[in-house]
């Protein structure tokens, strides 16, 4: 049995010397691992930015949705985006993700046949002016 574990040791157990890696190994190791983390980061990085994307087109769609049944129940605009909190359509206003700032809130267009200007909330769009995945500025979705 001992023979056959002799068979086994290294040049450098046998001689008694510490074990370890030697700087080569080490470099290799190191110049692999950074090949490897320059090939995840940017996959990391869309993969974020396409989650943060997701969660805007969602906030945008409920947003909109609850003014329009705000509009058909009251037949009015809600007059901030704090009444939709106020008269219970909603717990609280779903942040913008993507600027990190209050929603920006679109008043409605002028009534051209009575020629009065209708006041509230007509629609809400991102504050930030980055441009989104798809080549869209977000601002525009």
């Amino acid at each position: 049995m001992v023979g056959l574990k002799s068979a086994f040791l290294t040049s450098r157990q046998r001689d008694g010397r510490s074990r370890g890696f030697t700087l080569l190994e080490l470099i290799v190791v190191i110049t692999i691992m950074g090949i490897l983390v320059s090939i995840a980061l940017p996959n990391y990085r869309n993969s974020v930015l396409s989650a943060k994307e997701a969660v805007l087109r969602e906030n945008l769609y409920r947003l909109r949705d609850l003014i329009d049944q705000y509009q058909s129940d009251k037949g009015k605009y809600p007059e901030t985006l704090d009444a939709l909190v106020t008269d219970g359509y909603t717990r609280k206003i779903p942040p913008d993700p993507i600027a990190g700032e209050p929603w920006v809130e679109i008043p409605p267009e002028t009534d051209s046949a009575s020629g009065e200007t209708p006041t509230g909330v007509f629609d809400v769009k991102s504050a930030s002016s980055q441009v989104g995945l798809n080549g869209v500025p977000y601002n525009e979705w």
